[in-house]
């Protein structure tokens, strides 16, 4: 069985497709909780040293599937919203829920940055979102600054290692 790398190698010209299919798991509902940003970030990392690919190829990808990833949460946090606040579960923790939906509404924009940025949490912070009401242009706007700042850490993290690496 071939190795990420070995396949990497040897499919350079579909290498690159990998990239935003990655980022686009590490953030997908359910999925994301599973799949670590370190591959990402190695396979990033391997196609910038190897000069299959440039930060300038590899990025705009990166930042295309964690958004999509992202909005996909949100909109099924939006779809699941209004039924999950009928459940017994919900009825009980009424006073709860209706606080976190102060907080997201108050420090959405800071929630959700953060959220990026912390792979334990990457996939279930735009589920949350959407649950809470935020309305789909603040969460756009949201989540494009949180994309930025993670595909720019995703960049500088990316030229890092190949520096130590070399």
């Amino acid at each position: 069985m071939e190795t990420l790398t070995d396949w990497l190698i040897a499919h350079k010209d579909y290498a690159l497709f990998i990239v935003p299919v990655i980022a686009f798991s590490e953030a997908c509902p359910g999925v994301g909780i599973f799949v670590s940003g370190v591959f990402l970030l190695g396979t990033c990392t391997f196609l910038y040293t190897e000069q299959i690919a440039s930060l300038s190829q590899m990025l705009p990808l990166a930042f295309m599937g964690a958004l999509v990833a992202d909005h996909c949460g949100y909109y099924l946090g939006r779809w699941l919203g209004p039924s999950f606040h009928h459940t017994r579960f919900a009825q009980r923790r009424k006073s709860l829920l209706d606080k976190a939906e102060v907080m997201f509404r108050d420090y959405g924009g800071f929630a959700i940055t953060l959220g990026r940025l912390m792979t334990a949490v990457r996939s279930i912070i735009p589920i949350l979102t959407g649950v809470s009401g935020l309305s789909p242009v603040r969460y756009t706007a949201y989540d494009l600054l949180a994309c930025t700042v993670w595909t720019t850490g995703l960049g500088l993290l990316v030229v890092g290692l190949d520096n130590i690496l070399s």
